[in-house]
């Protein structure tokens, strides 16, 4: 009886079947293969720095850090009806049945994203009069950061086309602008590399986005 019991115990601790997770940044998921982008709310990306009442802090990868916890041994589970252009599943995610779309907007961690979705505007009003995350001192949300990123980048870039597409072992992966690899990037046309105007271009030209 008692190593029953025990057995018992360890299977709940480790389900025998979990679906495969990889949290990309602080509103994108892979669940079981497929790619959310989480609805009606817009993280800071993994490269951006917020400010703090004392300084700066790096909340992008905070933010995804903050995604990694809510998700670690819980069970998560995704739904969406519609894909964005770039292929990926707008959808709700939840852990254990808790809504981590709200969650991360409650805690500070992302904007509710009002140009899509009015779902979590109170969720961030109360962030915002706790001073939590993103509320700590003013700070540029995440689409602004995005918009002056490919601003500058396009000045530079051929015709404006300011997104690299980039050919290594891990095959053919595109940077935007606020990728944390885009200053690192350099592109040979001779290698076949190339510049893309949008990520819809790189996605239908073979290239896909960077993991993380």
């Amino acid at each position: 009886m008692r190593n029953f019991l025990t057995m018992f115990v360890i299977l709940l601790a480790f389900p025998i079947s979990a679906a495969k997770l990889q949290i990309i940044d602080g509103d994108t998921i892979d669940l079981d293969g497929v790619r959310y982008r989480l609805e009606g709310i817009d993280a800071p990306e993994l490269a951006q720095q917020c400010k703090a009442v004392t300084g700066v802090w790096n909340c992008g990868e905070r933010a995804r850090d903050a995604l990694v916890r809510m998700t670690n041994r819980h069970d998560v589970r995704c739904h969406g009806n519609q894909r964005d252009k770039y292929g990926r599943m707008i959808g709700y995610c939840t852990a254990d049945g808790i809504d981590l779309n709200q969650r991360m907007v409650r805690e500070g961690f992302a904007w509710a994203f009002r140009k899509y979705s009015m779902t979590y505007v109170q969720d961030e009003a109360h962030a915002k009069r706790a001073g939590l995350g993103i509320w700590q001192a003013k700070t540029i949300p995440a689409w602004q950061y995005r918009s002056q990123k490919w601003k500058s980048a396009g000045q530079a870039a051929p015709n404006g086309c300011a997104i690299k597409g980039n050919i290594s072992k891990s095959g053919k992966i595109y940077h935007v602008p606020w990728s944390k690899w885009y200053d690192r990037t350099r592109i040979s046309l001779k290698r076949g590399e190339r510049w893309f105007c949008n990520e819809a271009e790189a996605v239908a030209a073979g290239w896909r986005a960077p993991r993380g």
